[in-house]
């Protein structure tokens, strides 16, 4: 009776152990290594699936900074509450993010142009000719 199950049990393993190898074969493959004995038409079919897997792993990126903007957007909206609350809470005055507002902060911060003595090149030509 053992012998009988020992049988089923052996045929298993050495399914299992082929699926083991064409899945490390198929590994390999996405990896880029062992092309050489590709066909036109497998090395085709291998691109056509990288390009599925990389859409799927793009969309999945995607969904997670979309997420996490949505997050962040969450915790700048109650930041900004509890900075108006403890704005009030200290009688300050009520901070203005219109639009106006910062284009008059950006404006503030604009650099202007400062007309200095300095000059780059060499020292010869610094210098004044003699007389």
């Amino acid at each position: 009776m053992v012998q009988d199950n020992i049988q089923p049990v052996k045929e298993d393993t050495f399914t299992l152990a082929k699926k083991i190898e064409l899945l490390e074969v198929s590994k390999r493959k996405f990896l880029g290594e062992g092309l050489e004995t590709c066909s036109t038409d497998d090395l085709q079919q291998l691109e056509n699936q990288l390009e599925r897997s990389l859409t799927r792993i793009r969309a999945r990126k995607n969904q997670l900074f979309r997420e996490r903007i949505e997050k962040l957007k969450g915790e700048e909206k109650i930041l900004l509450e509890e900075n108006t609350r403890l704005r009030e809470k200290c009688g300050m005055q009520q901070l203005d993010l219109s639009s106006t507002r910062k284009q008059q902060l950006l404006e503030d911060r604009q650099v202007t142009e400062v007309e200095t003595e300095l000059f780059i090149g060499p020292p010869e030509t610094r210098l004044a000719p003699k007389p």
